[in-house]
């Protein structure tokens, strides 16, 4: 083929072979992995396989599988047998490893026994970016995510689900006994035929029904309600579509407004993020290492005692009020347009009156005291209020750390757009690279082992993002 460049011949032998060092760029990626390796310290880590071991097989050093693991995870290749093949063909795999080519059950292995030093590492990476400065403002964005199990929705069940389940194979049953009745009244071989088949499903229905029922009485027996076959930890929670829902589990992370690093992360198979505020902000807080700090959360963190724990740690808490109020819902007044006067311990109503403090007492585990007016019967405007013959209003023993905070947000609003524009990115990145399939492992143990890897891949390629890849390799090697 003439005018074109000409390939080099598959069989020629060259005098001077090349080494993998000049296939390796000096800005590679892979220099970076290499050099915050080499810096750990395993055994402070808790590596199983530092020492090795005095007879038997040689075994492969921890930090030749960490490598392993962490090019995966920068490059979206989480497989543990992808990886093995990886190791047989990529170039750079063999720069990393030294032309080490573990098999598929050694590196699936190293990721199953060392979980806790794996996420002790993605600690250690934190701390380092701590040192580096990365982390120069103490503010904090705070989110959830719903990530997929391996567990298929059709292996998940709940008391909804069974019920649902059950009530279609009824309508099945009453459809094919109607279909044999008149199989039945049809003389002919084809009829015959079809009522065999017809039989046949209806046992089978019947059979899944007697198995709904077995999985109903586990479903009393289990502590939350939900048993999932194929990963025992996986739950099923609602996303944000109208009659939506996932099986897996909810990821928390606080990313530094600043850099967008994630300085903490937490998978939990809760559903919520009501309870999750506080121990988030607090794994920031000690991540960054400060002492005060700033964080700015949905309304699906507002919760009363979350804020107030916050409040009490030292940590300023921006969380929106969800606006949950039956009586604003019907077209009446709600709570915020009745305003309170610390000074008489009472509130004013929007025709005027004062309610007045009437009782204390304890719903749901919080102190609660309630106020209401003798003149509503009197009132003008009582259809704008109430249906019930008093307008009662209740506050909560520490509500005037809620309405402090309130006070921040309508003084600030723009934290709000702080937090979209700071949390929404990693999560969408690392959506992008798990893929349709999220998680790989079953059981919260696991997961989370799986998930402070992709945390790491991610905070590894915004340090280069952040630095270049040869000032990373400088700051990590100094």
């Amino acid at each position: 083929m003439k005018r074109f460049i000409e390939e080099a011949s598959r069989t020629h032998v060259s005098l001077l072979p090349e080494c993998l060092e000049d296939f390796v760029a000096e800005d590679n990626p892979i220099r970076v992995v290499e050099a915050f390796v080499e810096q750990l310290d395993l055994v402070t880590l808790e590596f199983d396989g530092v020492a090795p071991a005095a007879t038997g097989r040689p075994s492969y050093h921890p930090a030749v599988l960490l490598k392993i693991y962490l090019y995966g995870y920068l490059n979206r290749i989480q497989s543990s047998r992808r990886l093995e093949r990886e190791c047989q063909r990529n170039l750079e795999l063999m720069w990393l490893t030294g032309r080490l080519a573990p098999d598929f059950k050694t590196i699936a292995d190293f990721r199953r026994d060392n979980g806790k030093a794996i996420r002790n590492v993605c600690r250690q990476f934190v701390v380092l970016c701590r040192q580096l400065d990365l982390f120069s403002q103490s503010l904090v964005a705070i989110d959830g995510s719903k990530f997929k199990a391996v567990n298929n929705r059709d292996r998940n069940f709940t008391p909804g689900k069974i019920r649902a389940r059950m009530e279609q194979i009824e309508r099945s049953i009453e459809r094919y006994l109607a279909a044999m009745d008149t199989a039945d009244r049809t003389q002919s071989d084809v009829a015959e035929a079809k009522a065999s088949r017809l039989q046949d499903k209806l046992e089978k229905l019947k059979q899944q029904m007697q198995a709904l029922k077995e999985m109903e009485q586990q479903l009393r027996e289990a502590p939350d309600g939900q048993v999932s076959l194929t990963d025992p930890d996986a739950r099923s929670m609602a996303t944000r579509g109208r009659g939506t829902g996932v099986v897996g589990y909810n990821v928390q992370t606080a990313v530094d407004t600043q850099h967008h690093l994630i300085v903490a992360h937490e998978v939990t198979n809760v559903g919520h993020d009501r309870s999750a505020l506080a121990t988030m902000a607090e794994q920031a807080r000690s991540a960054i290492g400060v002492e005060g700090l700033t964080v700015v959360a949905d309304r699906g963190y507002f919760k009363g005692e979350e804020i107030l724990a916050c409040d009490q740690s030292g940590i300023t808490a921006y969380v929106p009020k969800p606006l949950t109020s039956n009586s604003k819902a019907d077209g009446r007044f709600g709570k915020q347009d009745f305003v309170y006067v610390p000074e008489k311990n009472e509130y004013r109503c929007p025709a005027g009156q004062s309610l007045i403090y009437r009782y204390t007492n304890l719903e749901a585990g919080l102190t609660t005291h309630a106020y209401w007016s003798s003149n509503c019967k009197q009132c003008a405007i009582r259809s704008q209020c109430t249906s019930e013959p008093f307008r009662r209003v209740r506050r909560w023993e520490h509500e005037d750390v809620i309405n402090a905070m309130q006070h921040r947000l309508d003084h600030q609003p723009e934290m709000t757009g702080i937090r979209r524009q700071t949390v929404e990115h990693p999560f969408g990145t690392l959506k992008h690279w798990m893929g349709a399939t999220h998680f790989l492992t079953k059981t919260l143990p696991r997961v989370s082992t799986e998930m402070s890897l992709h945390v790491l891949a991610y905070n590894l390629k915004r340090l280069m993002s952040i630095m270049g890849i040869r000032g990373a390799v400088a700051a990590l090697q100094s």
